[in-house]
């Protein structure tokens, strides 16, 4: 990952469908007939998430469907900013989100995986697919992560954005120091 590029990212803009979860919506409804939406959500990417945060980078999740299983997660998580659009308007959902925080789109970071990320995606200062990503994303990007949407990618991001900036070693070793007896 490019050092310059990384060291410029104050705010990481994930897509969830794809990217945080492998892309799947499990549908059912309960005895009593109330509707039911499951996903997967990886653990270990949650900690990547939570690794960014502890770095000092704000978090947004930008999702083009509305699901309470993506603002559990995001609430699970800590993150503030999740913002779900079933039009998969996510541009002017990210304008403001910069413009509120005070940033450029160069101080973004955006991981995606298709074709509703584009509009966003190609301003973004660091462009990240996940390995998943359609062409049109994949072939935009600054960097493409090896594992799929769900299944470690977000991880594999975070640890490659962090260690680009330096920080991954100091991270590790704090979450480690923190939960240890000594």
């Amino acid at each position: 990952m490019d050092e310059e590029l990384a060291r410029a990212v104050r705010l990481v803009v994930f897509d969830v469908d794809g990217v945080l979860t492998d892309g799947g919506v499990y549908v059912g409804v309960t005895a009593s007939h109330e509707a039911v939406e499951l996903k997967r959500f990886d653990i270990q990417d949650g900690l990547g998430v939570k690794m960014l945060m502890w770095a000092g980078i704000d978090v947004a999740l930008v999702s083009g469907r509305v699901s309470e299983a993506t603002a559990l997660r995001a609430a699970e998580l800590g993150i503030a900013e999740c913002h779900q659009d079933a039009g998969a308007e996510k541009l002017p959902i990210v304008r403001d989100l910069l413009e509120r925080k005070g940033l450029e789109w160069g101080d973004m970071a955006m991981v995606a995986d298709d074709l509703a990320d584009l509009p966003v995606f190609l301003r973004a200062g660091l462009r990240i697919a996940v390995a998943n990503a359609v062409p049109e994303v994949t072939e935009s990007a600054h960097w493409c992560t090896k594992a799929v949407g769900g299944r470690g990618a977000v991880r594999e991001f975070s640890r490659a954005l962090l260690s680009a900036r330096g920080e991954w070693t100091g991270l590790v070793d704090r979450y480690v120091e923190e939960r240890s007896d000594d």
